[in-house]
């Protein structure tokens, strides 16, 4: 009984902190917009929507093993579609996310195919190609794109009964749909799919045999990262209202994948993280050195991968780690008297002859047979 009961202790200790965990970042996470300034939310905001992206590069990198430089390009069809379908269509911006999401998943679909026979190095070049040809593409389209010159979309206005102002309301909308993704992610990776995707990272020729069917989720992996980065896209058009192809350079890509290895990789809090610190450190770059920001950006990346190896979020881990191997302190030291402490050249006492001991070492030969002091001499009988 005392068994059982301490077996439920422990699974209601061990399920209390992530809940109040959760509870406390949901309680900061909604009153963040009515205690900082309208720059500030919109800062936060685009820090929820890089988290949905780095989101889907979490699972395609960290978790699925296949190195993508290309997710700038999802997240710009993501945008595009939401800014097409604004500008041309004037449907309603909640009738683009599921086009966006659906677009984005077919495309990632199909350029996973020809992606199965490619690993390592040269997956990340034909995904870095994709970012690199795209936006030229789409200055090629000036008809639905705008060429150059880009869409310019209304933003997502508040209702009437909301009573928010424009800053808030976007941010609540945008903190919804985070909060559905990364839900998605986290089930997603604790599903079949998700134990899939780490078998197939860890060691394919054994997922292999253990019948994991590694085209399927090796293309899966690249369709729901590409998902995931549409709904970024269709946020980011929400967001900033205005969508043009040099907003979505090769460059996008690659601070996506710098900000999820900042993070940390395989992580479900990492893209929060990542998220963060592509919003804010850019900017902390361009204070620091206006003439050379990409200098001190470099720096730092190189600064927190030298503290924080597996990433930010791996960061408290590494460091309860690193107390728990300290070795504990001897107390040897306390316990020695001070005439021990100024005797360090003394003798110690030799132990009382009480009995034969245990441990004692066998008797030489040659000692044995010595004759004992005042016997009398042996003759040639004995």
């Amino acid at each position: 009984m005392s068994t059982i009961t301490a077996s439920l202790g422990t699974d209601r200790v061990r399920w209390l902190r992530p809940t109040l965990t959760v509870l406390v970042a949901a309680a900061v996470a909604v009153g963040a917009p009515f205690y900082f300034a309208p720059f500030q939310v919109f800062q936060l905001t685009m820090v929820l929507v890089y988290a949905v992206a780095l989101s889907g590069l979490n699972l395609l990198t960290g978790f699925g093993g296949q190195i993508s430089l290309g997710h700038g390009a999802f997240f710009a069809a993501g945008a595009y579609t939401a800014a097409v379908m604004l500008d041309r269509y004037e449907t309603g911006h909640l009738a683009t996310l599921p086009v966006a999401a659906a677009g984005c998943f077919l495309l990632g679909l199909g350029f996973g195919v020809p992606a199965l026979r490619l690993r390592g190095l040269y997956l990340a070049l034909v995904t870095l190609s994709f970012a690199v040809f795209l936006p030229p593409l789409l200055k090629r389209l000036e008809p639905v794109t705008g060429g150059s010159m880009g869409l310019t979309v209304n933003k997502l206005q508040p209702p009437a009964w909301s009573g928010l102002a424009e800053d808030q309301w976007m941010y609540f909308v945008v903190l919804a749909v985070t909060a559905v993704a990364l839900l998605l992610a986290r089930n997603l990776l604790r599903s079949r799919v998700g134990r899939a995707l780490l078998a197939v990272r860890d060691n394919e020729s054994a997922a292999e045999v253990m019948g994991v069917r590694l085209a399927l989720h090796k293309t899966l992996a690249f369709a729901w990262s590409a998902m995931f980065a549409g709904v970024a896209g269709c946020l980011y058009t929400w967001v900033i209202g205005f969508v043009s192809p040099d907003s979505f350079g090769f460059v996008l890509s690659i601070t996506l994948l710098a900000g999820l290895v900042v993070g940390g990789l395989g992580s479900l809090y990492g893209p929060l993280l990542g998220a963060a610190f592509v919003m804010y450190v850019p900017s902390v770059s361009q204070d620091v050195s206006e003439a050379a920001p990409g200098v001190v950006f470099g720096l730092l990346i190189i600064t927190v991968m030298f503290v924080a190896p597996t990433g930010l979020a791996g960061l408290p881990g590494r460091v309860l780690g690193a107390v728990a191997r300290r070795p504990p302190r001897t107390t040897a030291a306390l316990d020695r008297t001070p005439e021990a402490g100024s005797a360090p050249d003394a003798e110690p006492e030799s132990p009382a002859l009480s009995g034969p001991s245990e441990t004692h070492t066998p008797a030489d030969p040659a000692v044995v047979d010595a004759e004992p002091v005042g016997a009398p001499p042996r003759t040639e009988m004995e």
